[in-house]
């Protein structure tokens, strides 16, 4: 699944050889030359990824890191550095800073696509093609079909995002802002009670199956998709 990557990055034939690559591997690479203009590019829509260089002019790398870990809004976005410097402790410091992997210029093309494949399917899975099941509902991203044993749903495309979201963080409360922002993005303005709308669509569309019951309300929260109400009804 193509994922929105946002490559920081001053070097113009180092910026110019990595977005080509990603680019030819389905992604949509935004580009910034410095801290600034990422923290603007930020401000106006979160990526689903950062590839960040250590070596910045003016604010460096590492401080840029700092500040997206330190609000709540950018805390959880993947970040990956990109560095010369291949000494321990300039790793350490990478990864005690908040990153998710830490990439030693040179690399191999096919190397840092396979990298960020890994830290998405760990710390953003509804941003990959791997298809995912719970409670005996099965989704595949790749073909954007949904099955329930043999029986096909049809989903729109907003409740198939929203479902894929739920699925891929299964037994958490999400609330509709979170519900928003990674599903609707955080750059559209829309009411919150539209997450309800969808939500009901959503159990509609499942309830064929009775996968309905997956999409639990927590009272005063948000919402949660749980297969432990099917289990313990199927052990009744």
């Amino acid at each position: 699944m193509a994922a929105n990557i946002l490559l920081v990055e001053d070097e113009p034939a180092i910026q110019e050889l990595i977005a080509a690559n990603l680019g030819r591997a389905g992604h949509h690479v935004v580009r910034a030359s410095d801290a600034e203009t990422a923290l603007r590019i930020v401000r106006d829509a979160l990526p689903d990824l950062i590839l960040l260089d250590w070596m910045l002019p003016g604010m460096s790398g590492i401080e840029l890191a700092k500040r997206f870990r330190a609000e709540e809004r950018t805390r959880d976005i993947p970040l990956i550095m990109l560095t010369a410097r291949g000494e321990e402790q300039d790793k350490v410091q990478g990864l005690e800073t908040g990153a998710d992997d830490y990439i030693t210029k040179p690399f191999s093309p096919r190397e840092l696509v396979a990298r960020i494949k890994a830290v998405l399917r760990r710390r953003a899975p509804q941003a990959t093609e791997d298809p995912v099941e719970v409670g005996g509902l099965r989704l595949d991203p790749a073909t954007h079909r949904i099955s329930a044993g043999e029986q096909s749903l049809s989903l729109g495309p907003t409740e198939f995002r929203l479902l894929h979201f739920l699925m891929t963080h299964p037994e958490r409360v999400h609330s509709r802002a979170q519900l928003l922002d990674q599903v609707w993005g955080d750059h559209v303005f829309v009411e919150e009670r539209t997450v309800d709308v969808h939500i009901r669509r959503l159990r509609c569309a499942l309830e064929p199956t009775g996968h309905d019951r997956l999409i639990q309300t927590v009272r005063g929260s948000g919402y949660r998709l749980s297969a432990q109400t099917e289990v313990a009804q199927a052990m009744r």
